[in-house]
């Protein structure tokens, strides 16, 4: 396919992987890309040389286009840019934060920016800050979310009628059919995490990939709204958190609670119970662990299917 997106980012399929924590390292997004589509290193999860080191190793394992992740509240944000301009990464997406404060400076070194947004005030911002593309994520994604509860389904219309930029659809996308659902409305791409977290090269836990893949619906929910809201699947940790917020708990006591390293324990290191474990809603339709090459082939491959049978309706 050859549209805004493809041509923007020179890659085949206008399929992005998400960039998570803890589950985005070089092995995923270097496969992704090598598959066509475009694979992006979360960097919300490593320290600056880690980061380093991840796009270094992705360099030399593809030799097309990927990307980095860089969530705007998470500290040494400074040292993590330099790095990525040093690097030479060719596109980063920025997201928790004002695309404003970054956009300009990473476009003067030649870098193509993708900023996060879940309202049409942030796309909005977008336009203004000069982004070359937005990923409009709805209220479905994982992690963390838009405080606005906007479903992807709304969301999409709602951004395409309000700019022209190349956008991108995120939440709640894990198949082909899903997919083609979103250019129906006016997408032009998918980003998709929760089904690339159920990967063979995603860096998340085999635990935590375990649970994604045998989840039910209902197993998620937004939680933490008084912090930053974040999408979590039900376990011990996720109950403390309910229970504290249903007696009304202070900011500082819901901190206290979520303690430092929360995702790290129970994402990466597989503690089912105790660890934060951030999920999207369609984690209850993901039901295999497979190479990120054969989701990239088989979401274009339904894609083009259900492409087909609308086309026959």
């Amino acid at each position: 396919m050859n549209n805004r997106i493809t041509s923007l980012f020179g890659i085949e399929y206008p399929i992005i992987q998400a960039g998570m924590i803890w589950c985005s390292g070089w092995e995923l997004a270097s496969a992704v890309s090598n598959a066509g589509g475009l694979g992006v290193i979360g960097a919300g999860s490593m320290y600056p040389d880690v980061l380093r080191s991840h796009i270094q190793k992705c360099k030399q394992a593809t030799s097309k286009p990927f990307g980095v992740n860089v969530p705007l509240l998470y500290p040494n944000i400074e040292e993590i840019m330099a790095i990525i301009i040093e690097e030479k990464v060719p596109i980063v997406f920025t997201s928790a934060g004002n695309p404003k404060t970054w956009t300009a400076h990473l476009k003067a070194q030649g870098i193509k920016v993708v900023h996060v947004i879940a309202n049409k005030k942030f796309a909005l911002k977008c336009e203004e800050a000069g982004v070359d593309a937005i990923v409009a994520e709805g209220f479905e994604a994982g992690g963390h979310n838009g405080r606005e509860e906007t479903t992807t389904m709304v969301l999409i219309p709602i951004i395409r009628e309000a700019t022209n930029l190349p956008l991108i659809a995120a939440g709640g996308i894990a198949s082909g059919s899903s997919m083609l659902a979103c250019f129906a409305l006016g997408a032009e791409a998918v980003q998709m995490g929760t089904r690339f977290v159920a990967s063979v090269e995603s860096s998340g836990h085999e635990s935590f990939k375990s649970k994604v893949v045998n989840s039910e619906e209902g197993e998620t929910m937004l939680m933490l709204k008084q912090l930053t809201p974040v999408r979590l699947m039900r376990n011990k940790f996720f109950n403390q958190i309910a229970e504290a917020e249903a007696k009304g708990s202070s900011v500082e006591e819901l901190k206290l609670i979520l303690g430092r390293a929360r995702a790290k324990k129970g994402m990466f290191e597989g503690d089912m119970e105790e660890g934060e474990l951030e999920i999207g809603q369609v984690s209850a339709a993901v039901r295999k662990i497979i190479p990120a090459g054969e989701i990239v082939k088989e979401v274009w491959e339904e894609f083009l299917k259900a492409k087909r049978r609308v086309s026959e309706l």
